[in-house]
């Protein structure tokens, strides 16, 4: 099945995608057009041009696992900057499928402590 634990790293591809694009199309994107490998164990999230469908391809080991999310009623938060792919949290990927923006003022930003008591 798909990782969804805390040490997956997932990227956005910022912006529409044509997603009539198979998973083969989808895995060209991501090593062609932003130099990444679809062969690593990393979630590649994609939106369409109405932002009501994500498309999302992860490689399990031993082939690519392609999960999809049609909404019915509304759009998704979707990050439409310059930069072609952005690197989001598992947390943040979580808030956009929900229907919320990965920018959440009131969330409590994560740290690491400088000392332990």
């Amino acid at each position: 099945m798909l990782d969804f634990g805390a040490g997956t790293q997932v990227y956005l591809a910022c912006g529409a995608t044509d997603l009539r694009k198979s998973i083969n199309g989808l895995a060209a994107i991501v090593k062609l057009r932003f130099k990444l490998d679809p062969y690593s164990k990393c979630l590649f999230v994609f939106c369409n041009r109405n932002h009501n469908l994500i498309k999302i391809i992860q490689w399990d080991g031993t082939g690519l696992w392609l999960l999809m999310k049609r909404l019915d009623k509304g759009n998704f938060r979707w990050p439409m900057t310059a930069s072609d792919v952005k690197q989001v949290s598992i947390k943040e990927l979580r808030w956009l499928l929900e229907g919320l923006s990965i920018e959440q003022s009131s969330a409590f930003k994560e740290r690491h402590p400088g000392i332990v008591i």
